[in-house]
Formats: structure tokens, C-alpha cells, sequence
């Protein structure tokens, strides 16, 4: 598999392209298109031998979850667009229908290109003692201990079901696996069909114990294998003629209804009908009884386009089981986050050392501990009395609505906004819902046309007599899990205006009052976009004055037409932009007399880069002290900034903003160790390093933050950076 090209365009025919403009619709790439490009970049990192194999595994398992996902929301919505007859062409000119027919052909290749790389990473693993049995390749010793196993963690809670006129083809949920049957009687040779659903509680890959002859071999049996061995249980009487796996996809987007009274009633009756959506895709094991696989068609439902054959494993998003912490060589080293200094000098006092100076904390680099100190100290400590809390996504056991359930209790003034429209989401943040005002706390669920995106701490402290607040803002959701995995900022404060700010976004959730001003923090859906807009404006003023200009953005993904266009014609004026995004992006650089000033590119490695950064020359050039720099609850996309509450936060002390522009945002700039760049057709090339390689995550890992050092900041100073050319592949 190549490495130095990942496509998320098609191209027809060889003439010669029309000259792109700012009316073209051509000037903007299809957004589900690029996102296949992004997930394809995902799994040529699973074919990267310079992460360890168990990581490679990780990373063709997560291309495939997000595969899952993207049919489940984004190819459903086309579906449902083209069923109800919409033919109005999206932003690059294409209709729904074409829009579908492109992303089937490419998600096509994607999965061959996983199937691919499952086979030549088996044989891999094969080669370090990790196996993945057949059923050819269990011994006699295997199956005694696999009988056992199976009667006493498998046969209790699997369903057989035969299907016939008096028991009709059941309901398989979405990402339901299950197993298809014909089946012979060995009494009477009458032939019956069957289905053996996959239960979802027990592990896919099960672990067999190390026996005299295998010593120190890892090797597993796939669930449906085990179910193989044992039909004679399963159907005794029966003699099995053709089986045929498969596994199904539904339609996984809620819609909520503008008018719905009851929010809360609407949405659990609406994840109780999620999981018997339209179903958007198929899968069925290739080489199977035709009969069997017709059989299968019709008892789901599905047509024609929905139905997809694998020559190999089905559901490859499970994969991930088989990354065992028995080999940690096989894995990335182990990395321990670093917790700030100056919390330490101030004896764990978050409080203390917010007042010192502000502090931006860089997780995963940097411990998530100090954001659950931060709301653990509010609730414990008795001069608070007041916590406002946004909460979007967060972990099973989640300490954040621990401290918060504390703080009610111990009778402080706590409101907590759940966004339950979080996807995926929905379901868990009803249950912390109604946790949090069992315990006291005030809980609102924000608009109904709106989610609640931002992401607040915001803490009131009598001090003296006074009241003083501390405002956390972050660029990722206060989830413990995630941000050891995520990059992510975490700005402290106790800046009065952006406290005050802070408080008046949550007035606006808490009671639909649009506030009248603010004072230094922008947000959608009020400002947002047109902050945004005009500080490009502002360069595209400095760059026709002769003035230094210059933009740096660093984000997820970058849709919005009118920003788009924005930058269109900031570079048309000659404003450098480099913009680092790493999922979807719809803008199309290096397009003469477009946007031949714009460079993008894609960072994908050990971390997920998810942090928010914004960057804007101020008449000098970046990076400086003088430039305007902002941090992020959201990407540049029409429902971040059109749809949803969020925040976009000036940075204004001088050692934050120093690490965010110098440090950060240069380090991601320079990174050519795991980046791409998006060319004008639509696809990227892998960037290749002039001699050593830098990579952001490794620099980031050995180099201690700016902010929050204290005392050892001069102790322990990163090198300096500047920004420098990349070497891009040849195609």
C-alpha cells in the first residue's frame, strides 16, 4: 500500500480545468469526500512501520469505527435526501445523488484497502506469536477448555432463533452482527433457516490460556469461530449445510423537532427508535449459499446499494481487543502527562496560582488532573459559592459530575447546562442529568435548536468581601479518558471581563436573553463568524496597506462558505495562511489567482489533534508578541458557527500566548514527521523530512509547556522554534 498519496477526490477525464473563482462552485471540496480522505490517512497509518504493530492495529481498527460512524450519520442523511427527491447541489455544485454514487466508490476502496492491511498485519503478528485461530486450528486441549468457556460465559445469554412462518425474520439492531443458517434435520431431513445473533456483551475475540506446547504465544479465537465449534449445541438434532455472517448498519442521526415541548420525553423516545433505523449498509460474507444471502436481504430490508460482499473479516472496528498489554514493546512507550508547576508551588491551591498569572494547560502533554482539581477544590472550598458547568461529553465514572453532585450538596449554587444532543452521547448525559438533580443541582438542557458546544468551568469565590470568579475555557470536552489521547487546551483565569462573559453565555442558555455585549470572548451563533470574518478582514487591510500580514489556524475541519471565502480573498490580497486541519476541509488551496497563498495541511499520528487555535499577524509578522491569538470550542463548520453555543476566547497574557503561537502552533508548522498537505485536486501527499525528522507529538511530549512552569520555567525552556518549509511527496 502506498503512503505518499491519500485521495479524497475523483477525477474524470483529461481535459483541461476551468479556471476556479470565487463563484465557482468547484472552489470548495465535497466535505464527505474529504472526510474519506482524512479516514484514508487514518488507515496509512496503520501501514506506518514506524509505529509500533499493536499501534498500526489500533489505528485500522479506529478507520474502521469511523467508517461505521460515517454511514450511520453522514451516508444516512444523503440516503434520506435522495429518497425524499432533493436535488439542490451542495456547496462544490453535486446533488445528493452524486454525491452518494462518489462516496460508495470510495468507501469501497477504503474497506478493500482495510481488508488489506488486516491480512498483512495478521501475518505480522503471526511473526511475534500473536495468532488469530480458525477453527481448523483448534486442538483437541483448546476445545475442551473452549466448552467450557463457552457454556458457562457464552450459551446462557445467546438466542437461536429458526425462521419460518410462525417465528418471522427478526429485528437486528444497528451494528447488530449475527449469523445466518441452513439447517438439516438428522432425524427427519427437513430443511430449516436460522439466525444466531452475536450477543454484544461478551468480548468479539476470546483469549485461550497458554498450554506446554504454546508457552508463550497470545492467541485468540473470534467469537463467531467459537459459535462454529459448538452448534451441535446451540442446534442439537441439526447438521448445519451453509452459514453466512453478516452485520448491519442503521441510520443513527436524531432529528428533534423544533416544536417538541417535552426535550428530555422526545429524545428517549427517539434513541429507543435509533436502534431501528432505515438500514444504510449490508455487509455479507463473500462466497456464501446466494440462497442464503437473498434470505438475508430480504429479511432486513435492505436494497440493492445498501449490500456490500467482504472477502474477510466483518466488523474490524473490534480489532482493537486484540491489542494486549502483554507485549508493551509492541506498543507505544508508555507517557506520563506532566501536572503544572505552579499548582505545585502553591501547594495543589488552583485558585493561588490562577491569581499569579494565567495558565493554559496542553493535554494530553499536561495532566487533565488539574481541570478535575480545579472543580473538585470549587466544590470542597467554603468561600465558593457558585459553579456554572458545561457538559457535552464526559466518561462512564465521571469524577467532573462527582465534584459537581459534592458541591450541591454541601449547598453551593450549581448549575450544570447538559447538552443532550451530544451524538452518541444522548443516552449516558440523560442518566448524569437526572444524578445531578437528584443531588441539587440546577440542570438545564439548553435550546432545542442549538447545541451547547462550549466548553466552561466557571467559578464565584468570595475574596475580601468581594465576589472574584475563575473561568476555565477549553477547546475539548471534560472527559478524563479522552484528553490522554486528545490535544487539547485548557485556559485558567481569573480575567473579571472573561469571567463575566462566561457568565453571561450561560445566562443566555439558561434563559434564551441574548446579552447586549460582550467583552472580550465571541460566540456562536451571535458573533462569531463575523469576529471571525472582520480579523480577516483586518489582514487583508494590513497586506493592501504593505503592512505584515498573516494568518495561522489550527483546527478539525474548515466547511464554512462565507469564511472560506473569506480567505479567498485574503490571500488573493496576498496574506499568507497556513491552516492545519485535520479532518475535513472544504477550502481548496494553491489555485491560482484563488488561493495560492493558502497552505494545508493534515497532522495525523499518536494523538488526535483537536484543539482550536486561531492566529492573526496584527500588522507584524507571526509569530510575535503583537499578534491576536484566540483559542476554540469550535471548528470553522456551519453548525459550530451557525447552530451551536460556543466560545472563542482571546489569549492575552504574554507567556500564553507565547506558548500557544511559538511553541504550539510553530511546532505543528514545522511537523514533518506525520503531516500532509492538501493539494488543489483534492488530495494529499505525505510530507517527506530534509534529514531527521520533527514530530510535533515527540517535541511536545520531551518539552515542557510555557505556561503554568512557575519557578522551573527557566529551568527547563524548550528550544526555540521557527517556522520552516516542508518537502511534500512526489506524487
Amino acid at each position: 500500500m502506498s503512503i505518499s498519496k491519500s485521495g479524497s477526490e475523483h477525477k474524470s477525464g483529461s481535459s483541461e480545468p476551468r479556471a476556479i473563482t470565487l463563484s465557482s462552485p468547484s472552489r470548495f471540496i465535497d466535505r464527505e469526500l474529504s472526510w474519506l480522505g482524512f479516514n484514508q490517512r487514518v488507515l496509512e497509518e496503520a501501514a506506518n512501520d514506524k509505529h509500533p504493530l499493536l499501534e498500526q492495529l489500533r489505528f485500522l481498527s479506529i478507520s474502521a469505527n469511523n467508517l461505521d460512524e460515517f454511514y450511520m450519520v453522514r451516508v444516512a442523511g444523503l440516503r434520506e435526501q435522495v429518497r425524499a427527491g432533493v436535488s439542490r447541489p451542495g456547496l462544490d455544485g453535486r446533488t445528493p445523488a452524486q454525491q452518494l454514487q462518489s462516496v460508495n466508490e470510495l468507501a469501497l476502496r477504503l474497506m478493500a484497502d482495510q481488508q488489506t492491511r488486516w491480512n498483512e498485519l495478521r501475518k505480522r503478528l503471526q511473526q511475534e506469536d500473536i495468532h488469530v485461530l480458525e477453527v481448523e486450528d483448534v486442538t483437541k486441549a483448546d476445545k475442551a477448555w473452549l466448552k467450557s468457556y463457552f457454556m458457562d460465559h457464552i450459551f446462557p445469554i445467546i438466542t437461536p432463533l429458526a425462521v419460518d412462518p410462525a417465528h418471522p425474520f427478526p429485528f437486528i439492531p444497528n451494528l447488530g452482527f449475527a449469523i445466518a443458517l441452513d439447517l438439516k434435520n438428522n432425524t427427519t431431513g427437513e430443511m430449516m433457516k436460522a439466525l444466531m445473533p452475536l450477543p454484544s456483551q461478551v468480548d468479539r475475540f476470546i483469549r485461550l490460556p497458554a498450554t506446554p506446547k504454546t508457552k508463550k504465544s497470545i492467541r485468540f479465537l473470534s467469537l463467531e469461530s467459537m459459535l462454529e465449534l459448538f452448534l451441535d449445541i446451540i442446534f442439537p438434532g441439526f447438521s448445519c449445510l451453509n452459514r453466512c455472517e453478516f452485520r448491519v448498519v442503521r441510520d443513527s442521526d436524531i432529528e428533534i423537532e423544533e416544536e417538541a415541548e417535552d426535550l428530555i420525553r422526545e429524545f428517549e423516545i427517539l434513541l429507543k427508535q435509533r436502534r431501528r433505523g432505515r438500514v444504510v449498509r449490508l455487509k455479507l460474507e463473500r462466497g456464501a449459499d446466494e440462497s442464503l444471502k437473498k434470505f438475508i436481504v430480504s429479511g432486513v430490508g435492505a436494497e440493492d446499494q445498501d449490500i456490500i460482499e467482504v472477502d474477510g473479516i466483518l466488523g474490524m472496528a473490534q480489532l482493537s481487543e486484540l491489542i494486549t498489554d502483554d507485549r508493551p514493546e509492541l506498543s507505544f512507550d508508555s507517557y506520563e502527562p506532566r501536572f503544572p508547576e505552579r499548582v505545585r508551588e502553591n501547594g495543589g491551591d488552583c485558585f493561588a496560582a490562577i491569581r499569579q498569572k494565567d495558565m493554559i494547560v496542553h493535554h494530553p502533554y499536561e495532566s487533565f488532573d488539574v481541570v478535575l482539581q480545579f472543580i473538585k477544590q470549587a466544590a470542597r472550598d467554603p468561600d465558593v459559592i457558585a459553579i456554572k458547568q458545561t457538559l457535552y461529553r464526559t466518561s462512564k465514572n465521571s469524577p467532573v459530575i462527582a465534584a459537581l453532585v459534592e458541591a450541591a450538596e454541601a449547598g453551593k449554587n450549581v448549575t450544570a447546562l447538559v447538552e443532550i444532543k451530544a451524538r452518541f452521547d444522548e443516552e449516558a448525559n440523560l442518566r448524569w442529568a437526572r444524578d445531578l438533580e437528584r443531588a441539587g443541582v440546577q440542570v438545564v438542557y439548553g435550546f432545542i435548536e442549538y447545541k451547547t458546544h462550549a466548553k466552561i468551568s466557571l467559578v464565584v469565590r468570595r475574596e475580601g468581601g468581594e465576589l472574584r470568579t475563575y473561568t476555565h475555557f477549553g477547546t475539548g470536552n471534560y472527559h478524563p479518558i479522552t484528553a490522554k489521547i486528545y490535544t487539547d487546551l485548557s485556559l485558567f483565569t481569573d480575567d473579571q471581563a472573561l469571567g463575566r462573559d462566561a457568565g453571561r453565555i450561560f445566562n443566555y442558555v439558561t434563559s434564551y436573553a441574548e446579552p447586549p455585549m460582550l467583552e472580550k470572548v465571541s460566540m456562536s451563533p451571535l458573533n462569531m463568524k463575523n469576529d471571525i470574518i472582520k480579523l480577516i478582514k483586518a489582514e487583508i487591510a494590513n497586506a493592501k496597506a504593505g503592512k505584515p500580514s498573516g494568518i495561522w489556524v489550527k483546527m478539525n475541519s474548515l466547511v464554512h462558505a462565507e469564511v472560506i471565502d473569506a480567505l479567498y480573498r485574503a490571500s488573493q490580497a496576498g496574506v499568507p495562511i497556513e491552516l492545519v486541519i485535520r479532518g475535513i476541509c472544504s477550502l481548496r488551496p494553491g489555485v491560482p489567482g484563488l488561493s495560492e497563498n493558502i497552505r494545508v495541511k493534515s497532522v495525523v499520528g499518536r494523538f488526535l489533534e483537536h484543539s482550536r487555535i486561531a492566529c492573526f499577524a496584527n500588522g507584524h509578522e507571526l509569530p510575535s508578541r503583537d499578534a491576536k491569538v484566540f483559542i476554540s470550542s469550535a471548528d470553522w463548520m456551519n453548525r459550530n458557527l451557525d447552530r451551536r453555543v460556543e466560545a472563542f476566547v482571546p489569549l492575552e497574557n504574554e507567556t500564553v500566548k507565547r506558548q500557544v503561537l511559538n511553541q504550539i502552533m510553530v511546532a505543528n508548522l514545522n511537523d514533518d514527521a506525520q503531516s500532509w498537505i492538501l493539494q488543489s485536486d483534492g488530495t494529499y501527499e505525505r510530507v517527506l523530512p530534509d534529514g531527521e525528522p520533527f514530530s510535533v507529538h515527540d517535541y511536545l511530549m520531551e518539552y515542557p509547556s510555557l505556561s503554568g512552569r512557575g519557578e522551573a520555567l527557566d529551568m527547563e525552556m524548550p528550544p526555540k522554534l521557527a517556522p520552516k518549509a516542508t518537502k511534500k511527496a512526489k506524487a
